[in-house]
């Protein structure tokens, strides 16, 4: 069965067309449930969400922070499986039709099985794949069962990077560019640092593929601001810091992310 690609860059282009960034929120699988995970997911995606990133909890979320980090460890201690992960995809994708990526760190889906792994991602609905800690150089393996599977893989870039890297990357990745707001861990930040707007210029001077910026964007009021220069606007850490919140919950998660699909569409 072939994965969802295709969906994934019709609804970035959708977004283009109707002149807003499309919104790409972010949340762990089997958090705080794995049952309670997936009603998380349905609920960004119902409330606005274009394309949602489905977190592969890792014991080891080193580009993470402590709000990630700490949903992570309550997914972990609740027992989460790639089973699960791949049950969040296929609910999530099955109830709304958008497309569903995983974002994992590499080891996991190495003692996976890489074919394995993209095979049944693809038989679950999945669009494809972030892996923030795959270097491009050794990535042939998985880009080669990502495309026999139809999936979309995405690669992280951060202001850091040099020319040569980015060009490296975005040469090996499809879907999108997942551009990093930021130095260092994810979390939600008082501002956006103007970084991520210098680093989408130099990438559009060499690719087409959609550039969505991630790591700090907290509010509506930033998510139309990066919304002006980016094709996509990534949150993550605010979103599960509303789960752990006390009183916090589905109806909070979609009252944020309602509150950040208007803010894209002011940008």
């Amino acid at each position: 069965m072939s994965g969802h690609l295709q969906l994934l860059t019709d609804a970035l282009a959708r977004a283009e067309r109707e002149g807003r960034a499309a919104l790409i929120s972010y949340l762990p699988a089997g958090f705080p449930t794995v049952d309670e995970g997936i009603a998380s997911v349905l609920a960004t995606l119902d409330a606005g969400a274009d394309v949602v990133e489905v977190g592969l909890p890792h014991s080891d979320p080193v580009l993470d922070g402590p709000v990630i980090q700490t949903a992570d460890d309550i997914a972990l201690r609740g027992g989460v499986r790639i089973a699960d992960v791949l049950r969040t995809v296929r609910e999530a994708h099955t109830a709304t039709g958008k497309p569903v990526l995983v974002m994992s760190y590499w080891n996991p889906v190495s003692r996976y099985g890489v074919e394995r792994f993209a095979r049944e991602l693809a038989a679950a609905g999945g669009a494809g794949c972030v892996l923030p800690d795959l270097p491009v150089a050794e990535s042939a393996q998985w880009r080669h069962h990502a495309a026999e599977h139809g999936l979309a893989t995405v690669f992280v870039v951060a202001p850091s990077s040099t020319d040569a890297q980015l060009a490296e990357t975005v040469a090996a990745g499809t879907g999108f560019v997942y551009a990093s707001a930021l130095m260092g861990v994810t979390g939600a930040r008082g501002a956006v640092d103007e970084a991520a707007a210098v680093l989408v210029r130099r990438l559009r001077a060499i690719t087409d593929l959609p550039l969505c910026v991630g790591m700090g964007v907290s509010d509506a009021a930033q998510a139309a601001h990066v919304a002006g220069f980016a094709d996509g606007v990534i949150v993550g850490s605010a979103l599960v810091a509303t789960l752990l919140d006390a009183g916090g919950g589905e109806a909070a998660l979609a009252e944020l992310t309602a509150e950040l699909a208007a803010g894209v569409r002011a940008g």
